[in-house]
C-alpha cells in the first residue's frame, strides 16, 4: 500500500520516549476535512496517521516526532500510562467516520484492510507488543471526552485476531514476540544474522566471540 505524506507543523520532540503503543481514533467528518484540520496550527491537534473510507492513508506527521492526537487525559484507563504525556510514546491513526457512515467505528472493508496493513508495518518498526494494553482506543487516556473513540463498532477482535499473522523476522521468531521488531531491524541493518536453518535461536547466549564481530560492525559504520 501507499502511503501519502502531508507533513503538518502541528508535532513535538518525543524527548528521548521509546515508542511503545498505537491508539486508535475516529473523526468526526470528512477524510479530507480531517487532513486539512489537522495540518492547520489553528487546530493544536495532529495524527501521525489519517485512514480514509476508500482506503487511502495519509501520514501527517513523522513517527520519530509525537502527534497532539492523545495529550488531554481524563480518568484514563490504561496501565502504561505513567505520568508523561501519552503522545511522547504513542502513535495516532485517525480513522475517517460520519455518525451515519462508521461514526461509531465500524469501518468499510478497505478501511480495515488498510487500518491492518499500517498496524502491522507500525508493529514490525517499533517492536509494539501485540496486545491491548499496547494497541488501544482514545477512550482508554480520555474516559471523559471520549468515551467512544474510536467508536463501539471499532472491529478490535478481528484486528487482534489478524495482527496474530504478522510474519517474524526468522522461523523462531514471531511477529508478536515483544522483541520481533528490533530484531527484524538488526536484521535488515546487518547486525544479527540468523543461523544456516532460518532460525534466531532468540534466548542462546552470545559468545565473546559474537560480541567481537557486532562490536566490529558498529565500528565499520562509524558508531563506535
Amino acid at each position: 500500500m501507499n502511503i501519502i505524506q502531508k507533513p503538518s507543523k502541528n508535532f513535538s520532540s518525543r524527548q528521548g520516549s521509546k515508542i511503545i503503543a498505537i491508539v486508535d481514533h475516529i473523526t468526526a467528518g470528512s477524510f479530507s476535512g480531517a487532513v486539512s484540520w489537522l495540518r492547520n496550527q489553528a487546530s493544536k491537534a495532529s495524527a501521525h496517521y489519517v485512514i480514509s473510507r476508500a482506503g487511502e492513508i495519509v501520514q501527517l506527521v513523522a513517527d520519530e516526532n509525537s502527534a497532539w492526537h492523545s495529550g488531554g487525559l481524563n480518568k484514563p484507563n490504561w496501565p502504561l500510562y505513567d505520568g508523561v504525556n501519552p503522545n511522547r510514546y504513542t502513535i495516532g491513526i485517525e480513522h475517517e467516520g460520519y455518525k451515519d457512515q462508521g461514526g461509531n467505528g465500524d469501518l468499510t472493508e478497505e478501511q480495515y484492510q488498510a487500518t491492518l496493513w499500517l498496524h502491522k508495518q507500525l508493529i514490525s518498526k517499533h517492536g509494539i507488543p501485540v496486545d491491548r494494553d499496547h494497541i488501544i482506543g482514545h477512550y482508554r487516556i480520555d474516559s471523559v471526552n471520549r468515551p467512544n473513540c474510536p467508536g463501539p463498532a471499532f472491529p478490535w477482535d478481528r484486528l487482534f485476531a489478524d495482527l496474530q499473522t504478522v510474519p517474524g523476522p526468522f522461523h523462531d521468531v514471531s511477529g508478536d514476540r515483544w522483541s520481533a521488531g528490533h530484531i527484524q531491524w538488526c536484521k535488515e541493518n546487518g547486525w544479527l544474522k540468523g543461523y544456516d536453518d532460518g532460525t534466531f535461536r532468540p534466548e542462546a547466549p552470545m559468545t565473546r566471540e559474537q560480541m567481537a564481530v557486532i562490536l566490529a560492525r558498529l565500528r565499520d559504520k562509524g558508531v563506535i
